[in-house]
Order: structure tokens, then sequence, then C-alpha cells
């Protein structure tokens, strides 16, 4: 579920709890929970002690995992609830008071088998607490309306409502009776609201309502709407309030998310652009001869045929290899990386004639080898701009279509080549 302002209402929460309680324990492994019973201002050492076995555990997959759409982690998240923890210390004495009581009824139960599941549980209900504080805050810095910690449990809990809901609408045929229940009619058929809810926004409050009712026929447990807690009272008799907050949940959604099936599919317009521009571009170059006037003829070459000139042309380069601009795209190098780079080269130095039968990655490779991947007197087309270095082994290998270690087995051999070849 996603709201404006929320961070820890989403799927990644049940990665982050788990990894909060799992390093709480870890430093109540080494400041005894019995510290709690007469010392309330050890929140400052549990946030310090916490937070070490959190950067512990940083590389571990539960901490790298995506905790919410906003691209947090689920360690990300977790060390900024526990720094909110800080600020929150009527959290930290409810904690306290709660493991005090337990203590008045069996002791020391931390230290007997099972205690470290009761003291985990002590702390995730403090944790769940203080998300639905600093959420139901953020919420109101960012639309300006109210919102209490019990009503951002009322959100979360349609949501649930929601999820539930599509379940049994998915298996209606399974679940024909409590579709039955949650529809108000005989089902027969595949009802046509198993079409018509594509989203939470699209969820009617009847539906909601009927779907607690049924709960404790179907599910075994009377649902949150049909207890006798008064948590979500303002809401039993409300069919008004549930739909609002519905289609506010499902209107938020919409807008926030990524879309990304509706613009993937444009992901490579960028590329295809720039490759009908280097295509064109190339082809007026190729034509350009045709549309040049010759040179006029000079007055020196009229008096004597035989005169030299002083400037003569240097010898023709060689044609450059055809590369394919794509893959030197996908190592994020320049499209025309290759073409350029070719074109940098002094074809007439010694190095360039005796390298000739190579290729122009081979002989990139002879330059990475022998003087490093960075040097005053390599052309800056010669560079990936990302580094200001020549490409890797791995990205030339790549470039020339071949495997690495065939790569090095041509880069040594050109080396081994020139060596013979100096005077």
């Amino acid at each position: 579920m996603r709201l404006p302002g929320t961070r820890y209402q989403e799927q990644g929460w049940e990665q982050v709890r788990k990894l909060l309680g799992h390093s709480s324990l870890q430093a109540f492994a080494v400041s005894s929970p019995a510290r709690l019973l007469d010392r309330p201002d050890t929140l400052p050492e549990y946030v310090d002690l916490t937070a070490e076995a959190l950067h512990a555990c940083a590389r571990t997959a539960r901490a790298e995992a995506p905790a919410n759409s906003y691209g947090e982690s689920a360690l990300e998240l977790s060390l900024s609830l526990l720094y909110e923890l800080q600020a929150r210390p009527a959290d930290w004495a409810a904690l306290c008071a709660a493991v005090a009581n337990e203590h008045q009824k069996i002791g020391a139960f931390w230290t007997t088998p099972g205690g470290d599941a009761i003291l985990r549980k002590k702390i995730n209900d403090m944790y769940a607490g203080v998300r639905d504080k600093v959420d139901s805050d953020n919420y109101q810095a960012a639309c300006g309306r109210s919102c209490s910690p019990n009503k951002m449990y009322a959100y979360r809990m349609l949501d649930t409502a929601y999820s539930d809901i599509a379940r049994l609408f998915g298996a209606w045929r399974e679940h024909a009776a409590q579709v039955a229940a949650i529809l108000g009619r005989e089902v027969v058929a595949m009802p046509i609201e198993v079409r018509q809810m594509r989203s939470i926004g699209t969820c009617k409050a009847e539906w909601v309502l009927r779907w607690s009712e049924s709960l404790e026929r179907f599910g075994g447990g009377a649902g949150p709407l049909h207890t006798r807690s008064k948590r979500f009272a303002n809401l039993k008799n409300s069919p008004e309030k549930i739909g609002a907050m519905l289609a506010e949940i499902g209107d938020y959604e919409e807008l926030s998310s990524n879309r990304d099936r509706d613009w993937l599919h444009d992901a490579g317009e960028a590329a295809n652009w720039l490759e009908d521009l280097w295509r064109v571009s190339d082809a007026v170059v190729d034509d350009a001869g045709s549309r040049i006037l010759p040179a006029p003829e000079s007055e020196d070459s009229e008096s004597g045929g035989d005169a030299q000139d002083p400037d003569p042309a240097p010898q023709d380069a060689p044609e450059p290899a055809p590369y394919d601009s794509a893959i030197a795209v996908s190592l994020s190098l320049p499209p025309r990386f290759m073409e350029l780079a070719w074109a940098a080269q002094d074809h007439g130095s010694w190095s360039a004639r005796e390298l000739a039968a190579c290729s122009l990655p081979v002989r990139l490779a002879v330059y990475l080898k022998m003087l490093g991947g960075l040097d005053d007197s390599y052309p800056g087309e010669w560079l990936d701009p990302a580094t200001g270095e020549l490409p890797t082994m791995q990205q030339l290998a790549v470039l020339d279509q071949i495997s690495l270690p065939t790569l090095r087995k041509r880069r040594d051999a050109a080396i081994a080549s020139l060596l013979e070849a100096v005077p």
C-alpha cells in the first residue's frame, strides 16, 4: 500500500520487521534485557548496539531486499526507523513497561526456552506502532490532512481486505459460497465483478463490509469490522468513509506507480533515432565527393610537371572494419566509439604499421598492457568517458566479439611481434 509521505506500508515491511527483530535480539545479547526493568535510560545504548548489528548484516539478502517502491532497501528503512525510535522515548518506555509486566508474571523469561520469541514479539509490536506514527506524521505533512496512527492502521486493513477479496474473486469457483456472500447474490457463473475490479480503487465498500461479515462463517474468526474492538468503530456503519479511503489508496498508487508497461516499449526509440541520424550523416559524407568542385589548377602545375609537391599527401589510411554501434552502447561507450577511435590512430606510425593485421580492440589491448589504462599519448577518442581510461579487457573482448582468453592470446602475439620488429 502506498499513500503520500508513507515509506513503511508496502510489502517490504516484513523484511524490515524481521531485520529489526533479529538485530534487537543481538543487541540484547550484549546488554541484558534485565536492565530495562530499572534503567529506562538505556535507549541510546540500545540504538547504538542495534545499529552495529544492522550494519554487520548489510550484505545479506534480507538487508539488500527492496522495501518500497521508492528504491529504499530493508536496511535503509530499518536504520531510519531505529533512529526515529530515538526521537520517540515514549515508545521505548512502553516496551520497558511491557517487559517489566512479563517479568512480574514469569520472571526472567528471556533466559527460558522460547524466551527470545516473547521478547521479539514485544519488539515487533513496538516498531509496528512507531511505523504507523512516523507514516501518519509524514502523511499529514504531505497532504495537509489529519491522520492518526489508528487511521493509518485502518488504511492498511482495507488494503488487506482488497487483497483477500481479489484472491477470492480470482478463485471464485473454489470459493463460490463466500463470493456469493460478498456480492450479496447467488453465483452460478463467473461474476462480472471479477473482471470489473482491476484495482483497489474499483473495490466497493459494500464488498468490504460483507467480506468482514463472511470471515466468521468461512474463515473461522470474526472479521476486522465485526469484532468487539473499537479500533474500526467509525467504519462499521460508514460505507462512504470506506469507499473514500479505498479510492484514495487506488488514486495514489496509480499516480505514483512507474507504469512500466506504458513506457518500456519506447525505451529503444532514442537509440533508433540516433542510428537513423548516423545513417543519414554517413550517406551525406559518402555522397559529398560528387558535389565538391575540382580544385583549380595552379600556375606551378602549368609551368612544369616535374616540380615536386613540397607537402606530399600522407599515405592513405586503411579502411576501418565495420563495427556494430549497438555493442558499444551496451558497454556504456559512445555509439561511434570504434569509428572515432579508428580515425584517431596515427596510421603512419611504426607501431600502427606493425599492428596493421590486428583489429582495433587488439591494438588497444596492446597499449593497455604496455602503457596502462591512462597515458598522455592516448587520443581522447580511445578513452571510456566514464573512467577517462582505455576500455577494460572485458569491454575490448566484447567490442571484438571474441572471448577474453582469445583476446589475451592475440594481444600477447601482437606484443611479441612488436618486440621482434624493434630495430
